[in-house]
């Protein structure tokens, strides 16, 4: 649910990185971080195990600027993967604006993408929430290992995780950056579209 301050025209959402653990979402931040410098409003925070990558969640809070009048401010959340952290994602997960599910192209991961994907629709319904309906794009992480180790193909992922969402959907490499933007710009435009509907803040 955005924080809309209508005497300060201010908006303020929340775009949580899904997906199973080690799948690329921390270092999706950490790329986005690096690269969005203009628009980072702050430090990354990152809470993380020797063992795991994220214990609890990363935090980055960018700045869009003016948008129709209004400033808005994003606040990007990725979540735990490992199974036994499923609370800790139900919690992150409350008032959620727009998702990134980070997928793993690795053949190895491929029940574990499936779990994830039905573990974040099972949260969602907890909220009153359909996958279907909020804005969620899909990443195939960790194209960069094609040649290295077995990957699934694009159209294997698609099958897998998309044939039903049918949501839009990128290749990319946390890692290299490649994909990163454009899976972050796509799911900032749906999210802001989704925004504007809810609070109609254009006609505010």
């Amino acid at each position: 649910m955005p924080v809309f301050n209508i005497a300060k025209r201010e908006i303020e959402a929340k775009i949580v990185y899904y997906g199973p653990g080690r799948g690329g979402k921390t270092t999706n931040l950490e790329y986005a971080y690096k690269a969005f410098k203009k628009q980072v409003m702050g430090e990354m925070v990152a809470i993380n195990t020797e063992g795991d990558r994220t214990l609890f969640f990363d935090f980055l809070p960018i700045g869009l600027g003016k948008i129709q009048g209004c400033d808005v401010k994003v606040q990007l959340y990725t979540v735990p993967g490992q199974v036994q952290y499923k609370s800790t994602r139900k919690l992150v997960l409350q008032g959620v604006d727009g998702l990134v599910f980070v997928a793993d192209s690795m053949v190895v991961r491929r029940e574990k993408n499936m779990i994830a994907l039905k573990d974040l629709s099972d949260n969602l319904k907890e909220y009153g929430m359909s996958i279907f309906k909020i804005p969620l794009i899909l990443q195939y992480n960790k194209r960069d290992l094609e040649g290295k180790v077995p990957i699934m193909s694009i159209e294997e992922m698609e099958h897998d995780l998309n044939r039903q969402l049918k949501v839009p959907s990128f290749p990319g490499s946390a890692v290299t950056g490649e994909g990163v933007g454009k899976t972050l710009q796509e799911c900032l435009k749906l999210t802001l579209k989704s925004l504007q509907k809810e609070l109609n803040w254009a006609g505010k």
